[in-house]
């Protein structure tokens, strides 16, 4: 009997482990298969991302068909020679001496159109101008911005910073904006023999000084009737030769 109860005891231990073996592998398989219906939406995903991507339209950078500023500057089939200088592109000669005369190699730029003496169309052409810097020029041929906060009336004179920019027909080497120091030159309305004729007639009241706006010189002058004469003839003196001047440091008209 006991011989016989050991083999049963083997088979039904065989039984289970098949069994646990079999839940195993059933176990396995819907784990896949739940890994392959999570993992499809991703590949169709990006099958459609890739598929959009391939299929996405073509766009060509647009061309850059603006006109240049400069060209509103040039006259259209006009000669060569007489384009403004920002028409053109030209070669430094660096042989030529300061203050003289001087042949340089120019070259009209995109979308400039120009002729020579015989009506013929060309790009390449040469300009006679003077060589020297635009830094150099004289004060006529280029436009400078003003300063309406120096003192203009000062010992000794002041200066100030300044943009300067060349003019439109005016040739010359270099940077054709510059920046230069400048002598206050700004006025602010008031005239110098307004400002005299005040002194003279009613200076003893002031009336200069407040014209002047100088107010507090004014009021002193008000009170004390022209420093008794004495001030009011000092101040004639000053405001004729030009000594005092506006307040707010301008010039005199």
């Amino acid at each position: 009997m006991a011989a016989l109860s050991v083999p049963r005891a083997l088979r039904s231990l065989f039984g289970v482990s098949l069994l646990l073996w079999q839940f195993c592998v059933l176990a396995g398989r819907a784990g896949s298969l739940m890994t392959t219906k999570h993992s499809e939406p991703q590949s169709t995903f990006a099958k459609s991302l890739t598929s959009t991507s391939t299929n996405a339209p073509y766009f060509k950078a647009a061309e850059s068909t603006e006109i240049p500023s400069y060209v509103t500057k040039c006259p259209s089939n006009g000669l060569c020679s007489r384009l403004p200088p920002d028409c053109m592109t030209c070669n430094t000669n660096y042989s030529c001496i300061y203050g003289k005369p001087a042949t340089f190699d120019c070259k009209v730029k995109p979308h400039v159109h120009c002729v020579d003496e015989n009506n013929h169309e060309q790009e390449n052409f040469t300009i006679t101008m003077t060589c020297q810097f635009c830094w150099q020029l004289a004060p006529a041929d280029y436009v400078c911005t003003n300063s309406t906060s120096c003192m203009t009336v000062s010992c000794p004179r002041q200066r100030y910073n300044a943009t300067c920019t060349v003019r439109d027909h005016v040739h010359c080497l270099g940077n054709r904006i510059f920046p230069k120091m400048l002598y206050c030159n700004w006025t602010g309305g008031y005239k110098w023999s307004t400002a005299l004729a005040l002194s003279i007639t009613l200076g003893g009241f002031g009336a200069d000084r407040f014209y002047l706006g100088q107010w507090r010189e004014g009021l002193g002058k008000l009170f004390s009737f022209g420093g008794l004469g004495i001030w009011t003839l000092i101040d004639v003196l000053l405001i004729g030769v030009g000594y005092v001047g506006p307040a707010d440091g301008s010039l005199y008209i």
